[in-house]
């Protein structure tokens, strides 16, 4: 028995066989050919197929994970078609009279250096998608299969890293777990396998891979991290147990549906649900969720090749707004920038992105775009209980200009004798410092706050979160953080306003108590997560 210990970024236990995952190695070699046009010709019949294969995992992840987390793709497609990486493999075919197959490695390797050597984290992640797309180039080229398949049994997937492609292509009913030597908590697969409802574990280190072989009976606990190969009868038995007692938990979750959000003392709180799309809120509705607590916006933009028109958006918030009806929804305004970009933007390169022109910053800058979003929030608005919420503010000089924006925009309907609801909530994002320091002087200019944690942590504690370098120092507890947000919550009630939490921590149930005795009013997490915080919620007695 073989005990590994890495990050679990999916809490569940697995027990099965493993399987290796081997990508199929393709030797690229440099071939000289006298005709550079035949070539060409190749190199696009092989996009082509690339493309191909690209829209049919982006169509299997929207099922499988939903349209925020099946947009890399959609980035992978656009990469495919990038002209200056085109260019590159081109210039060199026709140059240096060489094969595609080795135009296309040493283009990937230089566009992957130079991504690597940047700053930015964002960028440096992009390094790993042009690998990906371009190993699938070559498997076109050369007639391979990109990567190996699980056998007909559920297996444990052991690999190195899994690219995002790699992850969605694989059949998820014949996965049991995804295990790796690399990669961090806040990467694409990591995502993607929270959101596939898989167990995962990463950063097992370099010499896992050479220590395990296929068929060999294996458990991965997703939550401690804990790796054990050829576990003793005793160890197997032991996790066995534990594995129904995580099963039985979740069918008494389903108890819980149409259950009240109040602790034994009772205090109630609302348990609202995240999500990016219109077609979550069937997840929302299953999972018994009081409304929606964080519509993200942005994807409206970032599935989009161009600015979504005003009759666009209505469309999509009246669907959200009457689907949810009675029940609150919460949408934010549009955040794109940082780690989310759409090139029809045209946003200039910045050297750190993540405190640059995004969110609310990027809107005001430029309020031709953000007043048809407005216009169509407010249309919307009749159609069920809308609170409009504004990300990444940071001081009430900002408010002040949104609130003048929403009034000129209300003036606007009421000439054009368009309707709207006059009770539509207007609330700001805690996450910045900045915010939670003058939250006293921002809480009388809105109906609510929303902590978003994620960004909060990032900014207070100077660390990128999505650098696994500095993870361990990413402490998401940190004393700091909660400061900020019980100082929010007390000066949001002092001021009459609510407030919520809308980032990971909402799902901490490690944390719900602390929240509950903030005075938090509103806890909004993935749909998943609903019914685990209301069983936390009902456990809990703040009279002790």
């Amino acid at each position: 028995m073989t005990k590994y210990r890495g990050k679990g970024v999916y809490g569940a236990i697995a027990i099965g066989r493993i399987s290796v995952f081997r990508r199929q190695d393709v030797q690229v070699k440099r071939i000289k050919i006298e005709n550079p046009e035949k070539e060409l010709a190749r190199l696009e019949t092989a996009k082509e197929k690339a493309s191909s294969q690209l829209r049919d995992i982006y169509e299997k992840a929207l099922k499988e994970v939903g349209e925020a987390n099946a947009q890399i793709f959609e980035i992978h497609m656009m990469m495919l078609e990038d002209e200056d990486y085109n260019d590159a493999i081109t210039e060199m075919i026709k140059g240096q009279n060489v094969n595609a197959e080795y135009a296309v490695a040493a283009t990937s390797d230089n566009f992957a250096e130079m991504f690597a050597s940047m700053e930015d984290s964002y960028m440096q992640a992009r390094a790993a998608d042009i690998h990906d797309i371009s190993n699938r180039l070559i498997a076109c080229l050369s007639g391979c299969e990109n990567a190996s398949r699980p056998s007909s049994e559920k297996v444990i997937i052991c690999a190195e890293d899994l690219a995002p492609s790699e992850t969605v292509s694989l059949d998820k009913d014949k996965v049991l777990a995804f295990v790796t030597a690399l990669g961090s908590s806040n990467s694409h697969t990591a995502i993607l396998a929270r959101n596939m409802n898989i167990p995962a574990i990463i950063g097992l280190g370099d010499t896992f891979l050479t220590q395990i072989t296929d068929g060999t009976i294996a458990i991965a606990d997703g939550f401690t991290g804990e790796f054990i190969t050829a576990p003793d009868e005793k160890t197997l038995w032991e996790y066995k147990e534990k594995q129904k007692a995580e099963e039985e938990k979740k069918k008494l979750l389903q108890e819980l549906k149409g259950k009240e959000n109040i602790t034994l003392d009772g205090t109630s709180i609302d348990i609202f649900a995240n999500i990016g799309s219109a077609d979550n809120i069937g997840a929302v509705l299953v999972n018994d969720a009081g409304g929606i607590g964080l519509f993200r916006s942005e994807f409206l933009y970032l599935e989009n090749s161009d600015y979504p028109t005003e009759e666009e958006q209505f469309s999509v918030y009246k669907r959200v707004l009457e689907s949810m009806a009675p029940k609150k929804v919460i949408i934010r305004t549009l955040d794109i920038g940082a780690d989310k970009q759409a090139d029809y933007f045209h946003l200039e390169k910045e050297e750190n992105p993540a405190m640059g022109l995004r969110a609310i910053r990027l809107c005001l800058s430029r309020p031709e775009i953000f007043r048809v979003q407005l216009r169509a929030l407010y249309r919307a608005s009749v159609y069920g209980r809308l609170g409009i919420m504004f990300p990444m503010i940071t001081s009430t000089s900002e408010l002040s200009e949104i609130l003048a924006l929403c009034e000129q925009v209300k003036k606007e309907l009421d000439e054009e004798q368009i309707g709207y609801s006059s009770s539509t909530e207007i609330g700001i994002m805690i996450e910045t410092p900045a915010a939670a320091m003058i939250s006293d002087r921002l809480a009388p200019m809105v109906d609510f706050f929303s902590v978003g944690t994620n960004d909060l942590t990032q900014y207070t504690l100077a660390c990128d979160r999505q650098n696994p370098y500095v993870e361990r120092f990413c402490d998401t507890h940190h004393e700091a953080i909660l400061r900020l947000i019980e100082m929010s919550a007390k000066n949001a009630h002092e001021h009459g306003a609510w407030i919520g939490i809308c980032g990971e921590l909402a799902a901490d149930t490690s944390l719900t108590k602390s929240f509950l005795q903030m005075g938090i009013d509103e806890l909004s997490v993935s749909p998943s997560f609903v019914l685990k915080v209301r069983d936390a919620v009902r456990k809990t007695d703040l009279s002790e």
